[in-house]
């Protein structure tokens, strides 16, 4: 399909340029090669020609959906499983999919996935492949269906459904009789295989020369994909706990069960859909979906891709092989890690910081996946719900009227349609009058993806203002959707300008909004001495809510409240003037403003650090001991070598009685994550006695700071942590921080 020629308020040479550069004779395709002998004109050219498929667009308009990791892990409390749980660990009870689906449709979620197969291997369907799973448990006398449950549910709240399968199985790789790396041969198999008593009620064959393993994997697709569909995404996660037998998989074969039994589904992990390369819900400024591959779509053709701060830009796209479309996908938690461990001590997100995390991802031109975890009662717990119901709230509130109806413009930049659009030329104004003065501090655009790529580099608004045009807010690209967000600002015109762009670009949608401001997210620190500090939180991404750098003044209207006894701070609670002395205690605050009293944040904070000492640490002198308790999670411990045990002991200066500890994993490199250990305690420093083992997963992916309790309190003066696995790249153990309490 070529691309057809609109003109819309240009003049008469933005008109011919229009005609010109869709006169390339570029064909818009989700993929386009890249020839030896193309310029870098060319190839840009090329790259402003690449779009979504229909499938990947319909992706992108789901916008916020969620995701439900449940399995054994609910009940062992444990990120990832080994594989070998008894399956009647999972003792579920009870199961209210429609009480998940409600609160998803009140949060504004379009789509859920289910994790029905997680690592561990043990299936959440009624599945003819194996018995490791809700088959072999207690629920529902072994005939429960939790997939088939949830398709019901979301058949009746009008929600879309997709599966998250895990490739890697450690039950098939723990098991003796398993099939994943059993060194099988590669013989044709028809897929689906050994129907026996349950014949499937599609009759549709596949025939593929596949290894056991593979032909298992298509089996359990096969039954997905046609007994609980619609299926509109598969989710394949890339993790491997632990591989055997150089198991390969057969994606060729997998895609095309896909493509041909859920013709609606996007895939996640191979063609259509990538992870945004960290599980904390942080984003790119630029996120670009054209990308620039090797000579196949395995590999995105920029080192470190994942980390990288930009993966589409021109200088990436000039030494592929492949343009293609590949949107991002950004996915975090409601919960301090994937799986449910309890309500008291599992920390659960604002809505503050949900609602911050949907504008930087649906409008920084990616999904935003965000999971929400049901408890062992089948349900999700009340605090979750009530987080995605006020988030679900601020959306429609803030986002549900555009400011700008009726104003003098385009219709088509009004309308609520992104395949309708105005061309715009780099160096291109838009002017927007509205028939009386606007209040806005959000400001919503979106290009025609669809039929024009992305094209926007760089743009900037200005609003009339005293009677000068000025600056609000400028970012860089704008693709599906970008939302800008300034102080708020008061005027009857706005103008856009493209300052940077790929080719004539295609503008679909403008549109204003007003966030009502509220108190403001705090964050709770102590330093060595056991000072307290209660402050706003620090936002990133160069967005000050308050028009001001909130952090560093307290003095903007509001209050806030704390108490140091573990209950909910309210009005009547002290209120904060300044720092102050506090030690084994956990702090809990509330901001108050105009009345509203804001999202609570919670710290333990633990000893005083500075009586503290490192004993017989082997460390170097870039990375000392002491920096694992100077209070200060930019700097960190590292020790000198990798021969083992990796430990750190401490002389706390005194005895103390403890209950745990906190550990903060360093962020700096991408190792060091001390994953699995134990913990001794001693009087004397000569005499030692185990106080609790500790184990900490998926920290590479999310490392953020984990807590362990201890079974019972114990008196000691010196502390020995041992680790005995440290994840990551590097094996030399690391900690940013060190708490105890």
């Amino acid at each position: 399909m070529k691309l057809k020629t609109y003109f819309s308020f240009l003049t008469l040479p933005a008109m011919l340029f229009c005609a010109q550069a869709q006169d390339s004779g570029i064909n818009i395709s989700n993929t386009i090669k890249i020839d030896p002998t193309d310029s870098k004109e060319k190839i840009i050219e090329k790259a402003a020609h690449v779009v979504p498929t229909v499938n990947q667009l319909k992706a992108l308009r789901n916008e916020f959906i969620a995701f439900i990791h449940f399995g054994p892990n609910t009940f062992t409390r444990m990120e990832w499983g080994n594989g070998m749980e008894d399956p009647k660990i999972f003792d579920l009870k009870e199961l209210d999919t429609d009480q998940w689906c409600e609160a998803l449709k009140a949060a504004g979620m379009k789509m859920v996935i289910l994790t029905v197969k997680h690592h561990d291997g043990f299936v959440l369907w009624q599945s003819r492949y194996t018995d490791h799973g809700v088959m072999s448990t207690g629920f529902r006398g072994g005939k429960g269906d939790i997939l088939k449950d949830l398709s019901a549910s979301c058949q009746k709240y009008g929600l879309k459904l997709g599966v998250y399968l895990s490739p890697a199985d450690l039950y098939q790789i723990e098991n003796p009789e398993g099939l994943y790396g059993n060194l099988s041969k590669y013989t044709k198999r028809t897929i689906p295989s050994l129907v026996g008593d349950r014949p499937f009620a599609n009759k549709k064959t596949f025939t593929f020369e596949v290894d056991d393993y593979n032909e298992y994997f298509l089996n359990q697709l096969f039954e997905i994909l046609t007994e609980y569909g619609p299926i509109h995404e598969v989710w394949f996660d890339g993790a491997h706990p632990k591989r055997k037998g150089n198991q390969q998989y057969n994606y060729a074969a997998w895609m095309e069960v896909i493509r041909i039994l859920a013709p609606e589904a996007v895939v996640f992990g191979r063609e259509d859909i990538r992870w945004c390369g960290n599980e904390s819900g942080a984003t790119r400024q630029t996120e670009w979906n054209v990308l620039p591959f090797t000579d196949s779509l395995k590999r995105i053709a920029v080192v470190d891709s994942e980390e990288s701060d930009d993966i589409g830009s021109r200088k990436n796209l000039y030494g592929a092989s492949l343009l293609h479309y590949q949107q991002a996908e950004t996915n975090t938690s409601i919960r301090e890690g994937w799986f449910y461990r309890d309500n008291t001590h599992q920390k659960v997100r604002s809505v503050d910081d949900v609602f911050d995390i949907y504008e930087r991802s649906v409008g920084g031109n990616s999904t935003f996946l965000l999971n929400i975890p049901p408890n062992r009662e089948g349900r999700f717990s009340d605090v979750d719900v009530s987080v995605l119901q006020e988030t679900g709230k601020r959306i429609e509130e803030t986002y549900g009227q555009n400011l700008l109806k009726g104003a003098n413009t385009a219709k088509e930049l009004l309308d609520n349609n992104d395949e309708s659009f105005v061309l715009l030329n780099q160096g291109e104004s838009l002017v927007i009058e509205t028939k009386k003065p606007i209040t806005f501090n959000r400001l919503l655009l979106q290009e025609a993806v669809a039929t024009h790529s992305e094209r926007i580099e760089a743009h900037v608004v200005e609003a009339w203002v005293d009677g000068t045009w000025k600056q609000i807010a400028k970012a860089t690209n704008i693709g599906y959707k970008r939302i800008l967000r300034f102080p708020e600002v008061t005027t009857d015109k706005i103008r856009l300008r493209i300052t940077q762009a790929r080719l004539l670009s295609a503008l679909s949608t403008v549109s204003a909004h007003y966030y009502r401001t509220r108190p403001p997210q705090l964050q709770i620190q102590q330093d060595v001495d056991g000072m307290v500090t209660i402050a706003p939180l620090k936002q990133e991404f160069n967005w000050k809510p308050h028009g001001e750098n909130a952090s560093e003044n307290l003095n903007l209207g509001y209050t806030v409240h704390y108490t140091t006894d573990g209950t909910i701070p309210t009005v009547q609670s002290p209120q904060y003037n300044g720092p102050f002395i506090q030690a084994q205690a956990k702090v809990s605050a509330v901001a108050v403003f105009n009345g509203e009293i804001g999202a609570v944040s919670t710290e333990t904070v633990g000893i005083p650090k500075k009586d503290w000492k490192a004993v017989d640490a082997r460390v170097g002198k870039r990375y000392p001991a002491e920096q694992a308790f100077d209070a200060d999670t930019k700097t960190f411990f590292q020790i000198a070598d990798s021969e083992t045990p990796q430990m750190l002991t401490i002389d706390l200066g005194k005895n103390h009685q403890l209950e745990g500890m906190i550990y903060t994993p360093q962020t700096y490199y991408n190792g060091g994550m001390m994953a699995k250990g134990f913990i001794e305690v001693s009087r004397d420093g000569k005499v030692w006695k185990k106080a609790s083992d500790f184990e900490f997963g998926n920290l590479v992916n999310d490392p953020s700071k984990r807590e362990h309790r201890f079974a019972k309190k114990i008196a000691a003066r010196y502390v020995r942590i041992t680790a005995t696995e440290v994840a990551g790249e590097k094996p030399l153990l690391a900690i940013a921080e060190l708490d105890l309490f």
